[in-house]
Protein backbone atom coordinates (compact mmCIF):
# COMPACT_ATOMS: atom_id res chain seq x y z
CA UNK A 1 0.00 0.00 0.00
CA UNK A 2 0.86 3.59 -0.68
CA UNK A 3 -0.15 6.40 1.38
CA UNK A 4 0.96 10.09 0.94
CA UNK A 5 0.16 12.79 3.69
CA UNK A 6 -0.37 16.59 2.24
CA UNK A 7 0.67 19.87 3.48
CA UNK A 8 -0.88 21.99 1.08
CA UNK A 9 -0.61 25.55 0.24
CA UNK A 10 0.22 28.47 -2.10
CA UNK A 11 3.47 28.82 -1.75
CA UNK A 12 5.12 25.85 -0.37
CA UNK A 13 3.09 22.32 -0.73
CA UNK A 14 4.59 19.60 0.74
CA UNK A 15 3.93 16.01 0.11
CA UNK A 16 5.04 12.76 2.14
CA UNK A 17 4.92 9.17 0.75
CA UNK A 18 5.28 6.05 2.27
CA UNK A 19 5.60 3.09 0.31
CA UNK A 20 6.62 0.06 2.46
CA UNK A 21 5.19 -3.20 2.29
CA UNK A 22 4.45 -4.71 6.13
CA UNK A 23 7.01 -2.16 7.27
CA UNK A 24 6.76 0.25 10.50
CA UNK A 25 6.62 3.51 9.65
CA UNK A 26 9.57 5.48 9.69
CA UNK A 27 11.30 8.69 8.01
CA UNK A 28 13.68 7.09 6.09
CA UNK A 29 11.06 4.70 4.19
CA UNK A 30 9.29 8.45 2.93
CA UNK A 31 10.05 9.90 -0.12
CA UNK A 32 8.98 13.77 0.34
CA UNK A 33 8.64 16.53 -2.44
CA UNK A 34 8.23 20.34 -1.36
CA UNK A 35 7.71 23.60 -4.19
CA UNK A 36 9.49 26.19 -3.43
CA UNK A 37 10.48 30.07 -4.79
CA UNK A 38 13.87 30.28 -3.47
CA UNK A 39 16.50 28.72 -5.37
CA UNK A 40 18.68 27.43 -3.19
CA UNK A 41 15.74 25.08 -1.46
CA UNK A 42 14.90 23.58 -4.79
CA UNK A 43 17.45 20.79 -4.40
CA UNK A 44 17.79 17.60 -2.66
CA UNK A 45 18.42 16.61 0.91
CA UNK A 46 19.32 13.73 2.71
CA UNK A 47 18.41 10.85 0.33
CA UNK A 48 14.77 11.23 0.43
CA UNK A 49 13.86 15.00 0.10
CA UNK A 50 13.31 17.23 -2.98
CA UNK A 51 12.64 20.37 -3.11
CA UNK A 52 11.32 21.71 -6.63
CA UNK A 53 11.04 25.40 -7.82
CA UNK A 54 7.36 26.61 -8.63
CA UNK A 55 6.65 27.49 -12.42
CA UNK A 56 5.64 30.74 -13.50
CA UNK A 57 2.60 31.82 -14.05
CA UNK A 58 0.18 34.53 -14.98
CA UNK A 59 -2.79 34.30 -12.94
CA UNK A 60 -4.01 33.05 -9.76
CA UNK A 61 -5.71 30.12 -11.78
CA UNK A 62 -2.70 29.15 -13.96
CA UNK A 63 -0.99 28.98 -10.65
CA UNK A 64 -3.35 26.80 -8.87
CA UNK A 65 -3.39 24.59 -11.76
CA UNK A 66 0.28 24.42 -11.90
CA UNK A 67 0.72 23.63 -8.35
CA UNK A 68 -1.93 20.77 -8.65
CA UNK A 69 -0.25 19.05 -11.59
CA UNK A 70 2.90 19.57 -9.56
CA UNK A 71 1.07 17.41 -6.69
CA UNK A 72 -1.17 14.96 -8.93
CA UNK A 73 2.19 14.03 -10.28
CA UNK A 74 3.77 12.94 -6.91
CA UNK A 75 0.07 11.46 -6.25
CA UNK A 76 -0.43 9.37 -8.66
CA UNK A 77 0.10 5.42 -8.45
CA UNK A 78 -1.12 6.46 -3.89
CA UNK A 79 -3.69 3.93 -2.52
CA UNK A 80 -5.00 6.40 -0.15
CA UNK A 81 -4.17 10.87 0.44
CA UNK A 82 -4.55 12.94 3.57
CA UNK A 83 -4.50 16.05 3.46
CA UNK A 84 -4.60 18.66 6.13
CA UNK A 85 -7.78 20.57 6.20
CA UNK A 86 -8.04 24.13 6.76
CA UNK A 87 -7.49 25.67 9.90
CA UNK A 88 -10.46 28.33 11.44
CA UNK A 89 -7.47 30.92 12.08
CA UNK A 90 -6.32 31.47 8.84
CA UNK A 91 -5.42 35.20 7.87
CA UNK A 92 -4.81 36.37 4.47
CA UNK A 93 -5.91 35.00 1.62
CA UNK A 94 -8.50 32.45 2.75
CA UNK A 95 -10.49 32.13 -0.48
CA UNK A 96 -7.43 31.93 -3.09
CA UNK A 97 -6.66 29.28 -0.12
CA UNK A 98 -9.63 27.39 -0.73
CA UNK A 99 -9.55 28.08 -4.72
CA UNK A 100 -6.07 26.42 -4.67
CA UNK A 101 -7.55 22.74 -2.51
CA UNK A 102 -10.44 22.94 -4.19
CA UNK A 103 -8.42 22.05 -8.02
CA UNK A 104 -6.13 19.85 -6.35
CA UNK A 105 -8.94 17.74 -4.28
CA UNK A 106 -10.83 17.86 -8.20
CA UNK A 107 -7.57 15.98 -9.88
CA UNK A 108 -7.36 13.32 -6.60
CA UNK A 109 -11.02 13.28 -7.11
CA UNK A 110 -10.74 12.64 -11.07
CA UNK A 111 -7.82 10.40 -10.45
CA UNK A 112 -9.93 7.96 -8.36
CA UNK A 113 -7.71 8.30 -5.37
CA UNK A 114 -9.13 8.01 -1.79
CA UNK A 115 -8.89 11.13 0.04
CA UNK A 116 -9.33 11.49 3.68
CA UNK A 117 -9.38 15.20 5.05
CA UNK A 118 -7.59 15.90 8.78
CA UNK A 119 -8.22 18.83 11.22
CA UNK A 120 -4.90 20.58 11.87
CA UNK A 121 -5.61 20.50 14.93
CA UNK A 122 -5.71 16.35 15.27
CA UNK A 123 -2.53 16.36 13.18
CA UNK A 124 -0.66 18.68 15.52
CA UNK A 125 -2.42 16.57 18.59
CA UNK A 126 -0.62 13.56 16.75
CA UNK A 127 2.36 14.78 16.46
CA UNK A 128 2.86 17.28 20.06
CA UNK A 129 0.21 16.37 22.75
CA UNK A 130 -0.98 19.17 21.91
CA UNK A 131 -3.66 20.10 19.87
CA UNK A 132 -2.91 24.11 19.20
CA UNK A 133 1.11 23.17 18.51
CA UNK A 134 3.06 26.20 16.43
CA UNK A 135 5.81 25.34 13.99
CA UNK A 136 8.86 25.30 16.80
CA UNK A 137 6.83 22.29 18.65
CA UNK A 138 5.82 20.00 15.59
CA UNK A 139 10.06 20.18 14.70
CA UNK A 140 10.82 19.66 17.67
CA UNK A 141 8.56 16.28 17.94
CA UNK A 142 9.71 15.83 14.15
CA UNK A 143 13.56 15.51 15.61
CA UNK A 144 12.50 13.28 18.89
CA UNK A 145 10.51 11.10 16.11
CA UNK A 146 13.29 10.75 13.80
CA UNK A 147 16.72 12.04 15.02
CA UNK A 148 17.02 14.51 11.83
CA UNK A 149 16.93 18.07 12.50
CA UNK A 150 15.87 19.61 9.30
CA UNK A 151 15.88 23.38 9.81
CA UNK A 152 19.66 22.58 10.18
CA UNK A 153 19.97 20.46 7.18
CA UNK A 154 17.49 22.60 5.04
CA UNK A 155 17.22 26.14 6.47
CA UNK A 156 20.26 26.70 8.79
CA UNK A 157 20.52 30.34 8.06
CA UNK A 158 16.74 31.32 9.65
CA UNK A 159 16.55 31.82 12.94
CA UNK A 160 13.00 30.49 13.36
CA UNK A 161 11.46 27.21 11.99
CA UNK A 162 9.96 28.59 8.66
CA UNK A 163 9.14 27.22 5.56
CA UNK A 164 9.37 24.75 3.83
CA UNK A 165 11.04 22.66 6.80
CA UNK A 166 7.27 23.14 8.84
CA UNK A 167 5.36 21.86 5.71
CA UNK A 168 7.90 18.85 5.60
CA UNK A 169 7.18 18.29 9.35
CA UNK A 170 3.59 18.63 8.59
CA UNK A 171 3.06 16.21 5.71
CA UNK A 172 5.23 14.05 7.77
CA UNK A 173 3.17 13.82 10.51
CA UNK A 174 -0.11 13.77 8.26
CA UNK A 175 1.11 10.58 6.65
CA UNK A 176 1.73 8.77 9.80
CA UNK A 177 -1.32 9.81 11.36
CA UNK A 178 -3.26 8.24 7.94
CA UNK A 179 -0.57 4.82 8.65
CA UNK A 180 -1.41 4.69 12.56
CA UNK A 181 -5.51 5.37 11.37
CA UNK A 182 -4.53 2.41 8.82
CA UNK A 183 -3.20 0.29 10.88
CA UNK A 184 -4.26 0.22 14.70
CA UNK A 185 -2.66 -2.92 15.95
CA UNK A 186 0.86 -1.48 14.86
CA UNK A 187 2.95 1.23 16.57
CA UNK A 188 5.03 3.24 14.30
Amino acid sequence: MIIAGVDYSIRTPAICIFAAKNELFTFKRCRFYFLTDTKKYADFFLNNIQGERSQDWNSDEERYKSIADWAIDKLVGCDQIALEGYSFGSKGKVFHIAENTGVLKYKIHNNGIPLEIIPPTVVKKFATGKGNADKTMMHRSFIQDTDYDLKKIITPDKSMVDNPVSDIVDSYFICKFLYDQMNPDTTS
